[in-house]
């Protein structure tokens, strides 16, 4: 994932760059058919040219963003989770573990619910 190694080593933590770095490789190996993008400033991965998700790294956290939809389907489990989240993105703090489990729900839910989806964003 060539496009995101700029963005990646931007993070400067060097945990922090592996953690992230494997949650990528972790989305890629999981949903192979995913194309990785760079755009809007964060890694991405679509389907058929329409979003999926979005990752952001930030100091205390990385971000999650699969749309308001797919946030306001799990904010009970991403709170049950031990994360917070706004409307559109989760948090996860850099020291919580990682509830892989949550986030290939999240990115199937995405994949099911945009499978017709012929524009970028939802509408």
């Amino acid at each position: 994932m060539d496009e995101f190694e700029d963005y990646i080593l931007s993070i400067g933590d060097e945990t922090h760059i592996k953690q992230f770095r494997h949650i990528l490789d972790w989305v890629q190996q999981t949903f192979p058919n995913l194309v990785p993008r760079f755009a809007w400033g964060q890694p991405m991965f679509t389907d058929h040219g329409t979003f999926i998700v979005g990752f952001t790294a930030a100091k205390k956290h990385f971000a999650l963003a699969p749309e308001g939809a797919g946030i306001q389907h799990f904010s009970e489990k991403i709170i049950g989770a031990g994360y917070d989240h706004g409307a559109k993105f989760m948090r996860i703090k850099w020291d919580q573990d990682v509830n892989y489990a949550l986030l290939e729900e999240i990115i199937r839910f995405n994949i099911t619910e945009k499978a017709d989806c012929t524009t970028f964003w939802r509408k």
